[in-house]
């Protein structure tokens, strides 16, 4: 039988990219969104991953065969009665490193909550042992039906990942919750994964979290401004993954490169400090816990004009600064004073370089005491650390007085090691 028709993944078979690419399958439910699963999986295979892709027959109905096997490289099958000698039903389960299924349908949930193996998909399902990720893809009614809302539970129960759906617009004139995530953020979140299997634990049900992220621009003119490199990565990283985790998470977000809003999380888009400062406080005695990961800006032009300042003879010789309101120690002085539960849990982010008086660490030591927060997340910066790019290392810093490393990785696994060291600080939501 030719090699290129076989059922099992061979992770240095056409299509797989690099040999040290992860073995991947793309399970692709019939709805509407199946359309989406197909930047899904150039992803991967971008990526350097073997993919191979399982659609249901319905999911046929709105992609063909041919667009899944041109992505993938690899064919295309929906039975369990094709390439029979290669036992595909059990072996593509059995080899692959991840499954995925965008969009997951309320069908294909219910098939998989009971077992059933009556295509190569369901089947491949019941013989997987790595990590599992459903994306829902459907009508709010249908997400929120007690059935739908009962198998998404067993599933999480059994361990599999069943991602929080985006709201929006839906098929037709409809919106509401039960919008497919954006393939980035599916791709983001099935990835962390990879890294780190656990990294997606139900640990924060029930729990409010404000997460700040971005940076703030202090206007100087209609054209200037004083702001920072910070590309919102890390701040909305740890808000994706919160709400992932079971947590209902509000997000005061400055200026990004760009960013997608995370999916089921409530965007608050700000401009400056002060507008940071005012949307952190009026929220932040609602919530269990507030992270801090915006770049706010230290200080701001004492003035404002409102026209462009010209070259010339009229050019300022110095533009003079003001400081901005500590957002950080104010949260701390709230909660000192009982405008905030005492019970908050308070994290703050320091962007640091060493220089003669001292090393990275030890501005964080002295940054955290003066701050008076529950945990520092320290990171360490200059060109090509922690600003405008993907991965990000640093340290973690606790009020008791314990550190621990954060390992160089992408800015998601270092929101899940944030979360981690968050968790037992909080009360009980439920």
């Amino acid at each position: 039988m030719p090699e290129h028709t076989s059922g099992s993944i061979d992770s240095g078979s056409p299509g797989s990219g690099h040999g040290s690419g992860k073995r991947i399958v793309v399970g692709v439910g019939g709805g509407i969104a199946a359309y989406k699963s197909c930047a899904i999986i150039r992803s991967f295979t971008e990526a350097g991953h073997h993919v191979r892709v399982i659609p249901t027959a319905s999911a046929l109905e709105f992609v063909g065969a041919a667009t899944f096997e041109a992505l993938s490289g690899n064919p295309v099958h929906t039975g369990v009665f094709t390439d029979v000698p290669e036992v595909p039903h059990v072996r593509l389960g059995q080899e692959a490193d991840l499954v995925v299924i965008a969009p997951a349908t309320a069908d294909l949930m219910a098939r998989a909550v009971a077992g059933r193996a009556d295509d190569l998909l369901t089947a491949t399902l019941l013989t997987a042992r790595c990590p599992v990720v459903f994306a829902p893809a459907m009508h709010t009614e249908m997400w929120e039906h007690p059935a739908t809302v009962a198998n998404v539970a067993t599933l999480r129960e059994r361990g599999v990942t069943v991602i929080e759906p985006a709201s929006g617009r839906l098929t037709g004139k409809d919106t509401g919750a039960g919008r497919l995530p954006e393939p980035t953020e599916i791709v983001g979140l099935a990835s962390l994964l990879l890294e780190r299997a656990d990294a997606l634990p139900r640990d924060l049900v029930g729990q409010k979290i404000l997460v700040s992220a971005g940076g703030t621009r202090e206007p100087l003119d209609p054209v200037r401004f004083l702001g920072n490199r910070s590309s919102g990565k890390q701040g909305y990283a740890i808000a994706r993954l919160a709400v992932q985790r079971g947590a209902q998470v509000t997000l005061v977000s400055g200026y990004t490169a760009g960013l997608d809003a995370p999916a089921a999380v409530d965007v608050v888009e700000v401009k400056t400090a002060e507008d940071m400062r005012i949307a952190v406080a009026k929220r932040a005695p609602d919530c269990d816990a507030v992270v801090m990961a915006a770049a706010v800006a230290d200080f701001r032009p004492t003035t404002t004009v409102a026209s462009k300042i010209k070259k010339g003879p009229d050019e300022p010789d110095s533009i003079p600064l003001t400081p901005n309101a500590d957002i950080l120690a104010g949260l701390v002085q709230s909660r000192r004073a009982g405008e905030i539960d005492s019970s908050t849990v308070i994290v703050g982010f320091a962007a640091e370089t060493g220089d003669s008086g001292g090393d990275v660490l030890s501005y964080a030591r002295a940054k955290l005491q003066r701050k008076g927060c529950d945990l520092l997340v320290v990171n360490a910066v200059g060109e090509g650390k922690a600003f405008e790019v993907d991965h990000n290392d640093g340290w973690l810093l606790a009020a008791d007085g314990s550190e621990s490393a954060l390992e160089h990785g992408s800015k998601s696994l270092m929101a899940s090691r944030v979360l981690d060291a968050l968790s037992p600080l909080l009360g009980s939501g439920e």
